[in-house]
C-alpha cells in the first residue's frame, strides 16, 4: 500500500516533466545570474553583473506588463504569450554562446541575451503558471510539487554531461522539449472556467478585492527576495559561489518539495504566507545582524542558505496564486503577475542595493556593515507595513486565504454510509438561483467564514434599521435584493452571537451551528475553504448574484464553485444538500 502512494506521489508526466526540465535550465542560467555549464574565464565580475542586471530588470518589468495586458487585453495577450516565451528565450541562449566566441562583442552579447533570457524566462513561467492554476486543485499541485522535485534531479543530472556539451543542447534540444510540453499541455486547458471567460475590467471590483487581500502575501515573499538580492550582490564575484548558490537552492527545492508531497499525503496541510514570514522574520533579520562581525565565508554561505529558501518560497507562490485564481475566478495571469512583479522588484532592489553598498563607504563604516544596516532597516520597514502598519492598530482586517492541500488519503465516505436519516428528499431549484432553507432550519445570518462589510448604510447592502435588526431581504431602491432571510429577529440576534469570521491570517474563528456542520462536510469530503463558504451560502438561501456580491467574485465563478461542491457531495440538487449539512451530528 505504501509502495502504491509513494509511485503516486512520484508518478512524472508530461506537464511535471516539461516543467521540471524548465527549471533545470532556468538554473543554469538564469535563476542565479551565474552559468555553470560555460567557461570559467569567461565568467568575469563584469559580464555576471551585466547580464543578472538586464535579465532581471527585464524580468520583473514582463510580470507587471502581463497583468496589465491581461487585465485590459486578455485574449490578444493569451495569444502573446507563447511567442513572448520562445522565441527570445532561444534567442537569449544564442547571444550566450556567442559572446563565448566573440571577445570584442561579448558584453553587448551579454547585455542582450540577459534581455531575452529575462523576457523569455517570464514567459514560460507565466505559461505553467496558467497550466497549473487551469488544472484542479489536486492535479494542479502535484504537477507542480512533482516538477520542482525532478528539477533539482535534472539540474544534478546535467552535470554528467560534459560541459562544452551542455551548453549547445540547451538551445537546440531541451528548449524545444519544454517549450513543445506546455504548448501540448496547453491545448487541454478548458477556457471556459471563469478565471478565462470573464473579462477582468468588466470585473473590476473583484480584482481590487485581490490585490487588497494578497498585497501582504506578495510583500512578505517580496522581503526574502529582497534579502537574496542583497546577498547575491555580496558573493556574485565569484563563480564558484554563483554555482554553490544554485547547487544548494536546487536541493532546497528537491527536500522541500518531497515534504510537501509527504504532509500532503498524509495529512491536510494549511499555512498562510504570512504566518510564514513571521516565523523566518527573527532569523533573517538576526543573520543580517552578525554580517559585519563576521567572515567573507559567512556571506556567501548566507547568500547559499537565502536562495535555498527563497527557492521553497516561490514554490509557495505559485501555489498560492494557482488557489487564488480558482477560488475567486482571477485570470492566473494577473495574480502571478501582480505577485511576482512585487517580489522580483523588490529582489532587483536588494542586488542593486548590494552591488552599491560594496562601492561605498559611508561614514568610514564597513561595507558589510552598511549593507547590514541597510537591510535591517528596509526588512524591519516592510514587516511593519506587511503586518497592517498603524491602520492595522487601529481595524482588524482579514489577509489571503490561508495555502490548503487538502490530504490525498482522504476518501468521501460512501453516500449510503452519510445519510444518517434515509433517502434524501428531492427538492426542485431553478438554475440560477439557490433554493431557500426551510424558515427556522438554518440561522437567517449571512455564512460565517466571511468578515462582513463595513456596517455603513450608505456603503453596505446589509444596512441596520433604526431599531437594531437587519433589513429583511427584500429588493431595495437599486433593485438589489438581499436574500432569503428566514427566521425571526430573535433567532437572528442568536445567529448574530455565534456568528464565526476570518482572523487576520484568514482562518476560521467562532461559528455557529450550520458553520459547525459545514466544516464537518469539509473535512469528509475534501472541500477547499472557499467551496465551504460557498456551501453555507447555498444552505442559508443566498441567490447566485448575492453570494457573489458577498464574496466579491464574478457570478461564474460561483456557479463554477456549485458544481464542484455537488460532485463532490455526491449531490444533484440543492435540497438534498441542506438536508445533509441538518444530518450532520455534532
Amino acid at each position: 500500500m505504501a509502495r502504491t502512494a509513494l509511485t503516486y506521489l512520484a508518478r512524472p508526466n508530461v506537464a511535471s516533466l516539461g516543467y521540471a526540465l524548465f527549471l533545470a535550465i532556468n538554473a543554469a542560467g538564469v535563476w542565479g545570474g551565474v552559468f555553470p555549464f560555460l567557461p570559467l574565464d569567461f565568467q568575469t565580475s563584469e559580464i555576471i553583473f551585466w547580464f543578472f542586471l538586464t535579465q532581471s530588470l527585464v524580468f520583473s518589468l514582463c510580470y507587471f506588463a502581463s497583468a496589465v495586458g491581461v487585465y485590459f487585453l486578455p485574449g490578444p495577450t493569451r495569444r502573446f504569450l507563447v511567442r513572448l516565451a520562445c522565441i527570445p528565450y532561444l534567442l537569449g541562449w544564442c547571444c550566450l554562446i556567442a559572446a563565448i566566441y566573440f571577445d570584442r562583442a561579448s558584453l553587448p552579447l551579454v547585455i542582450v541575451g540577459g534581455a531575452f533570457l529575462g523576457l523569455g524566462s517570464a514567459g514560460f513561467y507565466m505559461l505553467w503558471q496558467r497550466l497549473f492554476a487551469s488544472s484542479d486543485s489536486d492535479r494542479g499541485n502535484l504537477d507542480l510539487i512533482r516538477g520542482t522535485a525532478y528539477g533539482a534531479i535534472m539540474y544534478f543530472g546535467l552535470y554528467a554531461i560534459p560541459h562544452a556539451v551542455t551548453a549547445f543542447l540547451i538551445p537546440l534540444v531541451f528548449m524545444p522539449l519544454f517549450g513543445l510540453a506546455i504548448v501540448l499541455k496547453s491545448r487541454e486547458i478548458d477556457l471556459d472556467q471563469p478565471m478565462f471567460e470573464d473579462v477582468p475590467y468588466e470585473n473590476a471590483a473583484v480584482y481590487r478585492a485581490v490585490i487588497r487581500d494578497y498585497w501582504r502575501s506578495a510583500l512578505c515573499v517580496g522581503a526574502i527576495g529582497f534579502c537574496t538580492g542583497i546577498m547575491r550582490a555580496l558573493a556574485i564575484g565569484e563563480p564558484q559561489v554563483g554555482s554553490l548558490v544554485n547547487m544548494l537552492s536546487m536541493a532546497a527545492s528537491f527536500v522541500g518539495a518531497i515534504t510537501m508531497l509527504a504532509l500532503w499525503k498524509v495529512k491536510s496541510v494549511r499555512f498562510n504566507v504570512v504566518g510564514l514570514y513571521r516565523v523566518a522574520f527573527p532569523f533573517v533579520i538576526t543573520s543580517f545582524l552578525l554580517l559585519p562581525f563576521s567572515s567573507l565565508e559567512y556571506a556567501r554561505w548566507q547568500a547559499a542558505i537565502l536562495y535555498a529558501v527563497y527557492s521553497v518560497v516561490i514554490m509557495l507562490m505559485m501555489i498560492q496564486c494557482a488557489q487564488a485564481s480558482r477560488d475567486r475566478g482571477i485570470n492566473p495571469v494577473f495574480i502571478y503577475g501582480f505577485f511576482g512583479g512585487i517580489v522580483y522588484t523588490l529582489h532587483d532592489v536588494g542586488f542593486l542595493a548590494g552591488t552599491f553598498s560594496e562601492q561605498v563607504r559611508i561614514w568610514g563604516i564597513d561595507p558589510l556593515a552598511t549593507t547590514a544596516l541597510v537591510s535591517l532597516y528596509l526588512l524591519g520597514f516592510m514587516f511593519f507595513i506587511g503586518q497592517g502598519g498603524f491602520k492595522r492598530v487601529l481595524r482588524h482586517d482579514p489577509s489571503a486565504e490561508n495555502i490548503e492541500l487538502i490530504m490525498l488519503d482522504g476518501h468521501p465516505p460512501a453516500r449510503a454510509a452519510r445519510s444518517a436519516c434515509g433517502q434524501l428528499p428531492a427538492g426542485a431549484a431553478s438554475e440560477n438561483r439557490i433554493a431557500s432553507a426551510p424558515e427556522g432550519d438554518f440561522p437567517a445570518e449571512p455564512p460565517t467564514a466571511f468578515p462582513k462589510k463595513p456596517a455603513i448604510a450608505a456603503e453596505s447592502t446589509r444596512s441596520e434599521g433604526e431599531d437594531g435588526r437587519r433589513d429583511s431581504g427584500q429588493p431595495d431602491g437599486s433593485g438589489r435584493g438581499a436574500g432569503s432571510r428566514g427566521g425571526n429577529p430573535a433567532s437572528q440576534a442568536d445567529a448574530s452571537r455565534g456568528r464565526g469570521r476570518r482572523n487576520f491570517e484568514g482562518d476560521f474563528e467562532l461559528t455557529d451551528r450550520l458553520s459547525k456542520q459545514a466544516q464537518v462536510l469539509r473535512e469528509q469530503y475534501r472541500l477547499s475553504a472557499r467551496e465551504t463558504e460557498v456551501m453555507e451560502y447555498i444552505a442559508r438561501g443566498y441567490t447566485v448574484a448575492r453570494t457573489a456580491e458577498e464574496l466579491i467574485v464574478s457570478e461564474n465563478t460561483i456557479r463554477t464553485h456549485s458544481k464542484r461542491i455537488y460532485a463532490k457531495l455526491d449531490v444533484h440538487k440543492k435540497q438534498e444538500l441542506i438536508d445533509m449539512l441538518k444530518a450532520v451530528e455534532l
